[in-house]
């Protein structure tokens, strides 16, 4: 990344309730070992195929907490965007997520507090069926106007 400009996400300034961010992403095999491999999560509810087909469940599950990097990642690159933090989630995931499905998330801005610098935002996941299986709400600190600073260490942000 160094040498490319890259764009700050939207200041709070720029921000409106109402704005909105929607994604479709498919869980596959490398996202699963990925995030089992980084976390050493080794629930065999997630990983094995014979272990999941003795429980309610019948196949292996999505981790929760991957589903939840999914969502952070669309805040730190679409809604606000690059620069923005997540200082407080909240989220249910009222039916399970398979190997192989695919997610429709939307994200919606459904308060802003200028003076705290923070926003508010709703969360929805859906499956192929149309189900909720993400219902969440975020704050979300957006990134901050920049300083004037003379520094090369921020010559890749404008």
């Amino acid at each position: 990344m160094i040498g490319k400009k890259r764009k700050l996400g939207r200041k709070i300034s720029e921000i409106k309730i109402g704005d909105t961010h929607e994604a479709k992403t498919k869980i596959e095999d490398k996202d699963l070992l990925l995030y089992l491999g980084l976390t050493a999560d080794s629930n065999p509810l997630y990983i094995q195929h014979d272990y999941a087909s003795q429980t309610p469940f019948k196949r292996p599950l999505a981790p929760s907490v991957m589903l939840y990097g999914i969502v952070s990642s669309m805040v730190s690159m679409h809604l606000p965007g690059p620069g923005s933090h997540v200082v407080k989630q909240e989220m249910a995931f009222p039916k399970p997520l398979y190997h192989y499905a695919e997610i429709t998330l939307k994200m919606e801005v459904i308060a802003i507090d200028e003076k705290g610098h923070c926003i508010t935002i709703e969360v929805k996941g859906y499956d192929e069926e149309n189900d909720i299986v993400i219902d969440g709400k975020l704050e979300v600190c957006p990134p901050h106007e920049m300083e004037s600073m003379n520094a090369k260490s921020l010559e890749n942000f404008y």
